[in-house]
Order: C-alpha cells, then sequence, then structure tokens
C-alpha cells in the first residue's frame, strides 16, 4: 500500500501543451509537450518551478483530454502549441507511485479507495508530477511518480 495523505495546494501557474490523444500515443504526446514547454520557458528567460507534470481532464478512456508541461513562477506568454495553465489549489489527496507508469493505475485504484474511505469526492482533475527522469533512471523499478488528486 502506498502512503496517501490529504494536503493543501498552492495554485501554480504552469507552461502546457493540451490536446486530447489516444492513451497508447500519451508518450510521444508527453515528449513533445516537455520539449516544446522547455523551448519556451528557455526563450522566455524563465525556468521550470518543478518536476514535469501531466493533468488529466476528466477520467481516461481510450482518448484522453491531457495537459503536459512545468511549473512556473511566472504566467508564461502563448507561444504556438505552448499556452499558460494552473494547477489548481486547495485541499487535494496524494499519494507517491514507484514504479513503472504501466502499474500507475494499481495505485490509483488505492488512492480511489481511500478516498472513499474518508468519505472525500474526487475533483474533475487529476495530476501527475514526474520525479524521475527515465534517461537518467532506465530502471522502471526505481521511477517515482506523485499524484495528486484535488477534493470536490
Amino acid at each position: 500500500m502506498n502512503e496517501i495523505r490529504t494536503v493543501e495546494l498552492p495554485e501554480q501557474p504552469t507552461a502546457v501543451l493540451r490536446d486530447k490523444v489516444a492513451t497508447d500515443e500519451l508518450p510521444a504526446f508527453f515528449a513533445r509537450a516537455f520539449s516544446a514547454t522547455a523551448a519556451v520557458l528557455g526563450q522566455q528567460g524563465q525556468v521550470p518551478a518543478g518536476p514535469p507534470f501531466g493533468l488529466y481532464h476528466g477520467m481516461p478512456t481510450s482518448v484522453v483530454d491531457v495537459e503536459a508541461g512545468f511549473p512556473v513562477a511566472t504566467p508564461v506568454a502563448p507561444d504556438g502549441e505552448v499556452v499558460p495553465g494552473t494547477l489548481p489549489g486547495g485541499q487535494a489527496v496524494e499519494a507517491v507511485h514507484v514504479g513503472p507508469y504501466d502499474t500507475m493505475g494499481e495505485t490509483y485504484s488505492q488512492v480511489e479507495q481511500w478516498m472513499v474511505g474518508q468519505r472525500l469526492v474526487p475533483g474533475p482533475v487529476v495530476w501527475e508530477s514526474y520525479l524521475s527522469d527515465p534517461e537518467r533512471e532506465p530502471d522502471p523499478a526505481t521511477w517515482r511518480t506523485v499524484i495528486h488528486w484535488p477534493v470536490a
């Protein structure tokens, strides 16, 4: 069982690329989004204010409404596909998933069950902060991802 807890999060400006993509195309979308947002941040004299993330609007099906990028200290100016966004503030449930991305469903199930037990209602978005860089840490068993699920 993963450690699951409630936290109070501040609202956080972001630089993101948003799209609706098939679930099997998520890795390519994330690579494109992280590359594009990093380039725009560099052009605008900013650096990420935290790890890369992927935010999901609604429950994923075969097609996912997703935005990915980086938190930033100040809003970015829109540039091509990269636009300013926001990670919501307020009460959220947080859990750290350790392992490959394709096993995160187990952690999400644990978080959902925990929320039901705490009588918390899941909000309409959820996001993952990717603490591990697969290029630097090739062993998926060591990857760490924080799941943030705001409470409605």
